[in-house]
């Protein structure tokens, strides 16, 4: 029976993509507070696993096929930006909590450049 759980588990981790993190995406997630933190783990999750994340939006201004996890903690409300599109993972471009309704200016530049650092094969 060992033996058939190692295979169900190998085969189950082959169809998750990697997380690539841009810049300093990680270290900006890990500073969440500990709840939304959780929250976006098991978001990015969902989304390595190939399904949506329970509340997101596109997000076009940064680049096409990027999306916005969206985060609604008692401690604020936090964002995960990324690009989920490419075979070899999901592009994690930017996270960042949220102070007003619209999302910064100064944050879309960022997750913007990041976009366009990727290779253009990786863009498409």
């Amino acid at each position: 029976m060992r033996g058939l759980a190692y295979i169900c588990e190998t085969a189950h981790n082959r169809s998750m993509k990697a997380v690539i993190w841009m810049g300093s995406s990680k270290d900006d997630l890990i500073a969440f507070p500990p709840d939304a933190r959780r929250e976006a783990g098991y978001q990015l999750d969902r989304v390595q696993r190939g399904d949506e994340p329970e509340d997101w939006k596109p997000m076009s201004t940064v680049g096409a096929s990027v999306r916005e996890i969206r985060i609604r903690e008692l401690s604020g409300a936090f964002r995960v930006i990324y690009l989920a599109t490419r075979p070899e993972g999901v592009y994690v471009l930017h996270c960042f909590q949220k102070n007003s309704q619209k999302t910064s200016r100064q944050d879309i530049v960022l997750a913007k450049a990041r976009f366009k650092a990727l290779p253009a094969a990786i863009r498409r």
